[in-house]
């Protein structure tokens, strides 16, 4: 791993990224907790599954000082590591003490980020936040407002951002390598969701799920099974909602595939192609269910010019639904990927490889100087911004609009018609009725102020 940069030369080069550079401009500069040199305080809400990998990748060069899980299994794991930690059921309760407090990591089910989120940022505490952001577009923007307020150091879980691979593409696409951008698409092969059980024994689904339970089961012991609802409408415990990630199908609780991969997947678009907020979306798949999201579905996106960036339609597609692009173009067909069309020819990549297409026709194409600085490590980042002020390259202020534009596609499938959209106001104006997927309402005794 790289040393880490003094602040003043990592914010300076992450600055220069075009892409950061765009976004890192809306909020203000980040209020330095403490000497590069000490360690933070932190607070873990959510301790098992990606929690737990969140809490030993910042655990290790940093001091815990609350842990938080309504599971009391993780709960005790987690305390077991830090015997000197104060540890919480509620995270509510956690924030009833936060004077030792300099940073927070919520690890969370979907549906309660927001909740754990929010207070950290009205106390001025760094946080880091596993993707999606939040459960809905009304959420996002509420926490994105929040963190540009707080002046503090934020990162979104979107692991993939900080790669190689990624930063080459970005230099490639902004460079021109193939010319203007009009058009991309971003498929991933996980079919997760309402479906039949045949399609759900074809695609692997960990859990199948095709009407609520009408039974109840009972909870685990070591599950409070009443905070884990937490602001979501009540429901009997059922083993096909936990443990995660059973729960992110079910509309109540997560977004599906769209939510989560795309968190993942369209933030390569979304950063090569400078995107913010879409112009409009429509989507198509099976019928909507009214508790279950889809395994495969698919949604478009129109944005409009972007500086000196043309007009672009972005499609998504997800499970079964692919691009026809594949066999018109003669495109490989990676199980997931995003590619992009341009005037002088096409980019594929997923997670971790990209080739220029048509392979022949770039044979001696020259990559141009690497420009993006590499990231000193995911969490790395974060805890070093925490620290010296430097930027985070997946803070709120770009990670908030990526997770509003990927919660748009599922308010367009819900809708079952195409959305414009406007982003100052966040209005529908040409299906107001479409505006009930924006905002959730929430279960007496949780609310978002």
């Amino acid at each position: 791993m790289n040393s880490l940069p003094t602040h003043r030369q990592s914010r300076r080069r992450f600055i220069q990224s075009t892409g950061l550079a765009a976004t890192a401009m809306g909020f203000p500069a980040i209020v330095s907790a403490r000497s590069p040199n000490a360690k933070l305080n932190l607070a873990i809400i959510g301790s098992g599954g990606r929690g737990g990998s969140n809490l030993a990748n910042t655990a290790k060069t940093e001091n815990v000082v609350a842990l938080c899980d309504v599971n009391a299994q993780n709960l005790s794991r987690a305390a077991t590591k830090h015997p000197k930690a104060r540890t919480y059921r509620d995270f509510r309760k956690l924030y009833e003490k936060t004077g030792d407090i300099d940073a927070v990591v919520v690890s969370t089910t979907e549906h309660t980020h927001a909740f754990a989120v929010l207070p950290a940022l009205q106390s001025k505490k760094h946080v880091y936040c596993e993707k999606p952001l939040t459960r809905d577009v009304y959420e996002a923007r509420v926490i994105t407002k929040a963190a540009k307020e707080a002046g503090v150091a934020t990162q979104m879980g979107t692991q993939i951002h900080a790669g190689n691979n990624y930063r080459r593409v970005v230099e490639k696409i902004q460079s021109g390598a193939i010319g203007p951008v009009r058009e991309a698409h971003v498929w991933v092969g996980r079919a997760w969701g309402w479906q039949s059980r045949e399609a759900a024994k074809r695609n692997r689904d960990i859990v199948w799920s095709f009407e609520t339970p009408k039974e109840a089961q009972k909870p685990p012991a070591h599950l409070d099974w009443d905070l884990w609802i937490g602001p979501a409408p009540h429901r009997p415990f059922h083993s096909v909602y936990f443990p995660g990630p059973k729960w992110y199908r079910w509309w109540d609780f997560g977004n599906g595939t769209m939510s989560d991969l795309g968190s993942h997947f369209n933030d390569l678009p979304f950063w090569a192609l400078k995107l913010d907020a879409p112009k409009s979306v429509e989507a198509w798949g099976p019928p909507p269910h009214h508790d279950i999201a889809p395994a495969s579905m698919s949604a478009r996106y129109i944005y409009g010019s972007r500086g000196d960036m043309p007009p672009v339609t972005l499609t998504w597609h997800q499970g079964e639904n692919k691009p026809k692009i594949w066999k018109e173009k003669g495109i490989p067909q990676w199980g997931s990927g995003m590619l992009f069309i341009g005037d002088k020819g096409m980019l594929l990549s997923d997670y971790g490889k990209h080739i220029l297409l048509p392979e022949k026709e770039f044979k001696d194409f020259q990559a141009p100087e690497p420009w993006i600085a590499p990231s000193i490590g995911h969490h790395s980042e974060w805890l070093h911004a925490c620290k010296t002020g430097a930027p985070t390259t997946c803070h709120f202020g770009y990670s908030g609009p990526l997770t509003e534009a990927n919660h748009l596609g599922n308010v367009a499938y819900r809708a079952e018609k195409k959305i414009e959209w406007d982003t100052e106001h966040l209005k529908i104006p040409n299906a107001p009725d479409a505006e009930r997927f924006l905002k959730r309402d929430y279960r007496k005794g949780w609310s978002l102020a």
